[in-house]
C-alpha cells in the first residue's frame, strides 16, 4: 500500500492514487487532489458533485454511473469535465475520497 503525505496528513492510497479508506477523507485530501488536478478554486458546483458522489457511494458501495451523476446533479457531462478536467471517474471520485471506479463513471 502506498501513502501520500500532504499538509501534515498521511493518506493510504491504491496504485492509482485513490484513497483506500473513505474515513481518511478530509479537507487536506480535497486540497491535495485539487492541486494535483490543477483546479484553482472549488465552487458550489464542485461540492454538489462531491457530496452527491459520497452520498451515493455510502448508500450503494460503488460510484454512480455518469448518467446518474448527471441526472441527480442536473449537470451535463461536458460541464462535469469543466469542473473536473480529468473527468468524473478520475478527478471527481478521487476528490470525493471514493475507491477507484470499476465501471463507466
Amino acid at each position: 500500500m502506498a501513502t501520500v503525505e500532504y499538509q501534515g496528513k498521511t493518506f493510504d492510497v491504491d496504485e492509482d492514487g485513490f484513497l483506500e479508506n473513505l474515513d481518511q477523507w478530509c479537507m487536506e485530501w480535497v486540497d491535495y487532489v485539487k492541486d494535483s488536478e490543477g483546479i484553482k478554486e472549488l465552487n458550489d458546483d464542485h461540492w454538489k458533485v462531491i457530496n452527491m458522489l459520497q452520498d451515493y457511494y455510502k448508500k450503494n458501495g460503488i460510484a454512480p454511473m455518469v448518467r446518474i451523476l448527471s441526472k441527480v446533479t442536473g449537470f451535463k457531462l461536458k460541464y462535469i469535465y469543466e469542473l473536473f478536467p480529468s473527468g468524473p471517474g478520475k478527478g471527481a471520485c478521487k476528490m470525493a475520497g471514493l475507491a477507484k471506479p470499476t465501471g463507466c463513471v
